[in-house]
């Protein structure tokens, strides 16, 4: 009697999105998606958010923030976003394997080979050079200017507590290219939102990192959570304190209208409740108030932009 092929189920990465339309793309296409995170767009948002900011920041006063330019942010932040986490998850694969939350990614799982790790982060690298080059010659240097710490970030929780702070230089080179793009130059609001979108990194992602401190703590990689401890708490409100701040000192140096003012407050409340009430201990609320950032930087961006056009 005939026996049936023995099939071994699909290993789906524990920190996969649930049901997600990426369960239901074509077999062989499954591993790259979950590669470059696409289930998960929070990261698309908060690399992208600081473009679409410093875009609006510099928009001429009574205008809003071109919209092709926006759309080429988009595009942008998603294939970016995918080869970080590419090139990230290259570097990490041993160390994921290890980690109940990520073993089950395509490196450490087996689902891909590296070298179509590397193929997939050339693709990807490609379209987001398309993008850079559409724009102005000062920008396409910025731009690659950008390349050091996006490429040493991943080594860097292996030798640094503060790995959060190269994500910080890293996530938010945007806020300066958003402004080049559109002016051609660099100004102070924008390096004053480059350096507000630095500590709300350091904040939002210290708060993401008590998810693994204690695999981390294991297999010997080092995180803000882990060398702040019990003393997490007061510098998150330190560190989204400074965020409110620079933001304000940036609208001010351009002349935002009034509605900046009052997206900026909720914005600060926004930061506050995350600051006051994150259980650091339970990693479904980390996970929660850290993708809750995302909420938060649009509503800046309608803050900025309604300011701007009212300004």
């Amino acid at each position: 009697m005939p026996t049936a092929p023995i099939t071994t189920p699909e290993l789906k990465p524990a920190d996969a999105a649930p049901n997600s339309w990426v369960d239901r793309s074509p077999p062989a296409l499954r591993p790259y998606l979950r590669l470059a995170r696409v289930d998960r767009p929070i990261g698309i948002w908060l690399l992208m958010l600081p473009c679409w900011w410093s875009a609006a920041l510099a928009a001429p006063a009574g205008h809003l923030p071109d919209l092709g330019l926006l759309v080429l942010f988009f595009i942008g932040a998603t294939v970016m976003r995918g080869a970080g986490c590419t090139l990230n998850d290259i570097a990490d694969r041993d160390i994921d394997a290890q980690v109940a939350r990520t073993r089950g990614r395509p490196l450490p799982s087996g689902a891909l080979g590296v070298k179509a790790g590397f193929a997939f982060l050339g693709l990807q690298a490609l379209v987001g050079l398309g993008v850079l080059l559409s724009m102005n010659s000062f920008t396409v240097w910025l731009g690659v200017a950008s390349l050091l710490p996006v490429a040493v970030y991943p080594f860097m929780k292996r030798i640094t507590y503060w790995p959060q702070a190269v994500l910080g230089i890293a996530f938010n080179w945007g806020a300066l290219v958003g402004w080049s793009a559109v002016r051609g130059d660099l100004g102070w609001p924008a390096i004053l939102l480059y350096l507000a979108g630095i500590l709300w990194t350091l904040g939002y992602d210290t708060i993401y990192a008590h998810q693994d401190k204690e695999d981390d703590a294991i297999v010997g990689v080092k995180s803000t959570a882990l060398r702040l401890g019990a003393r997490t708490r007061p510098f998150i409100w330190a560190v989204y304190g400074g965020t409110v701040g620079l933001i304000a000192g940036a609208g001010a140096l351009v002349g935002l209208g009034w509605p900046f003012w009052l997206g900026l407050g909720a914005c600060a409340g926004h930061l506050a409740w995350q600051a006051a009430v994150t259980d650091f201990d339970d990693g479904a609320e980390c996970l929660a108030k850290f993708k809750s950032n995302a909420r938060m930087g649009f509503v800046l961006f309608l803050a900025i932009a309604a300011g701007q056009f009212t300004a």
